[in-house]
């Protein structure tokens, strides 16, 4: 198997271009004829004031003399002036035509880079390791792949192609000064070093304050996302309030994080602005001074003046880069944080998907397992017992004992240490299989099933896109949803909410056991899918799947006893260790654990019905 790779700042940019290197790589080349015909056209305002209106000689390349004298010298251009109107209009042209292919193919370029970012994001995410997701809040996740994402991408797009025109302007800027006049060049110069030199100290200050300001957007992405995901508790509680001002705390927090980053941004700037002024002032004055003193024409002043202007901006903007460069490295650390994360990986010599469906027709046993979520801190102890093939396996035991932690193991949402166990099913390590063929074959429906926002016949064929709607029906008829489902108005069409939020607990669990039925999976879990139907209709719903799952292996976890009832074997589980096991009415006959919860809820059921 492929190694992962371990990026670095560069070498993940340099992954997250792929595709769109050359498109840059051409914004790059117009950029650079963009600023060299910039360049260019303050010099011939500079022949032309100095050496057609006035006389002196011509300061050019030989070749470019060479031309002008063979369409007569100054003598023809001074009274053809529209010649030189009609360059500079033709150069402007040119600058406006390159600086049109820049931004062309660096927004391309661009855009191309988001979405290689978020598509490489959202992939590696997808094969992320569930322990994972349980760590990382979904806001801060989402804000990561977002916001910081798109700060990349104008970092890239917007400041470092830029770099590259900096570096012309700056470079042919200075030349062509050096070249009029060396003493009003030192002094255009000095500002360079000063500029670079405070943008460095505000450097890391300004990374630090973003770093606050971008985690704690996340933080403030995660309580919209958990209120507008879990609005019907909200409501149901009637904690509005409670969750407005909670909001408005963390939001009034998040925007005095970004005032006080504002007004280290607004010392930024104004020092610039003010070093900037400063050295136009002192161009200005002396340059004057050496005009009058008759040692810098009035073509080279007016040059000067321009080349100046544009020395300014690029020193100017190479601050900016700095300062950008700061936020824009938070980001990047944020979203290499996600690609650096290791995917959940199998092992090289994983058995292949033939011999897992073979492995999946056998006992699944679990053999002295024990796990925990947090270091010295167990939730199941030493665990051994052994699922019959075909067989219906009950599981029983209050909150926090241990029951939907085995599934998770047994599903390989959490991998099981070596030295703390081995679940085998058919005789093979399910460490030795491929998680995906492990978990098509295992079939799971949680007590909190997750719908997406789509329709109903979408949500249960979601397995298989070719899905008939016959056989959804027929998947719905077993989970006892089917008669509910042709009584809304848009029947199977009929698009449930967010997280499926339009549908009752007990529909949401039936949908979800429909979904799951259509797998066909050979090993079932229902970890307490059943909880929040009544009686009744569980009964009607095990009645059903009892007749339609011929030989697979089915797990129940429940806390209701009626449901487990049918099962040829129950565990019932005590703060993570076994305490007792057998047939309903072995257990009935030990008069422990199991018999206390049993007659409790069966002197629930009688009080229920006297009433």
């Amino acid at each position: 198997m492929k190694k992962q790779a371990t990026y670095t700042k560069s070498s993940m940019v340099a992954h997250f271009m792929r595709g769109c290197t050359r498109f840059f790589i051409f914004s790059i080349v117009m950029s650079f004829i963009n600023t060299l015909l910039e360049m260019l056209i303050p010099q011939v305002i500079r022949q032309f004031v100095d050496s057609v209106i006035g006389s002196a000689p011509f300061n050019v390349p030989p070749f470019v003399l060479n031309m002008i004298e063979g369409i007569g010298g100054a003598p023809y251009l001074r009274s053809h002036m529209h010649l030189v109107a009609i360059l500079i209009g033709v150069m402007a042209l040119l600058v406006a035509l390159a600086f049109y292919g820049t931004n062309q193919t660096n927004s391309i370029a661009a855009e191309k880079l988001h979405q290689n970012i978020r598509e490489e994001l959202f992939a590696h995410i997808q094969k992320l390791p569930f322990a994972w997701h349980m760590k990382n809040k979904t806001g801060d996740i989402i804000q990561r792949c977002t916001s910081d994402a798109e700060r990349v991408r104008i970092f890239i797009a917007e400041q470092m192609v830029s770099v590259v025109r900096i570096i012309i302007m700056m470079t042919l800027s200075l030349y062509f000064m050096f070249s009029m006049d060396w003493r009003l060049s030192l002094v255009a110069a000095c500002s360079i070093p000063i500029i670079i030199g405070y943008s460095a100290f505000f450097h890391n200050r300004i990374g630090g304050s973003f770093e606050k300001c971008d985690q704690n957007e996340g933080i403030l992405s995660t309580i919209a996302q958990e209120n507008l995901t879990g609005v019907r508790v909200v409501r149901a509680f009637g904690r509005e309030e409670f969750e407005r001002k909670r909001f408005e705390k963390q939001n009034v927090y998040y925007t005095g994080l970004w005032v006080s980053l504002m007004n280290l941004m607004a010392v930024f700037w104004g020092i610039g602005d003010f070093i900037s002024g400063l050295q136009i002032m002192l161009i200005l004055v002396l340059g004057s001074v050496f005009c009058v003193r008759g040692t810098l024409s009035a073509g080279e002043f007016i040059a000067f003046l321009t080349y100046n202007s544009m020395l300014i901006w690029p020193v100017r903007q190479l601050g900016r880069v700095i300062s950008e460069m700061s936020k824009a490295g938070v980001s990047i650390d944020r979203i290499m944080y996600i690609i650096n994360s290791p995917l959940e990986e199998d092992k090289e010599d994983a058995v292949s998907r033939e011999e897992t469906d073979k492995a999946l027709r056998g006992d699944i046993v679990f053999d002295h397992v024990s796990f925990g979520y947090e270091p010295d801190i167990p939730v199941v102890q030493d665990i051994s017992f052994t699922i019959p093939h075909g067989t219906t396996f009950g599981i029983l035991g209050s909150t926090g004992s241990g029951k939907s932690t085995l599934m998770h193991l047994l599903n390989r949402l959490y991998e099981l240490p070596p030295e703390q166990g081995k679940i085998t099913i058919g005789g093979v390590d399910i460490a030795e299989m491929k998680a995906q063929d492990l978990r098509r074959d295992i079939g799971m429906v949680l007590q909190e099933p997750f719908l997406f926002s789509r329709t109903i016949s979408e949500n249960i064929g979601i397995t298989d896109r070719n899905m008939s709607l016959e056989e959804i029906r027929r998947a719905a008829k077993i989970a006892c949803v089917d008669d509910t489902i042709t009584e809304f108005k848009e029947g199977y069409d009929t698009v449930v909410g967010e997280r499926g939020v339009t549908l009752s607990g007990g529909q949401k669990q039936r949908t979800a056991i429909a979904r799951m039925l259509t797998q066909k999976a050979p090993v079932m879990v229902f970890d307490d899918s059943l909880s929040a139907v009544d009686a009744e209709t569980d009964a009607k719903i095990r009645h059903a799947l009892s007749q339609s799952l011929g030989d697979s292996t089915v797990i129940l976890i429940s806390h209701r006893i009626t449901t487990l009832m049918q099962a040829s074997c129950i565990m019932v589980l005590d703060k993570g260790r076994i305490v007792e096991m057998g047939s309903p009415e072995e257990l009935l006959a030990l008069n422990g654990v199991y018999k206390k919860i049993y007659d409790m809820q069966q002197g629930l059921e009688e009080a229920e019905e006297a009433v």
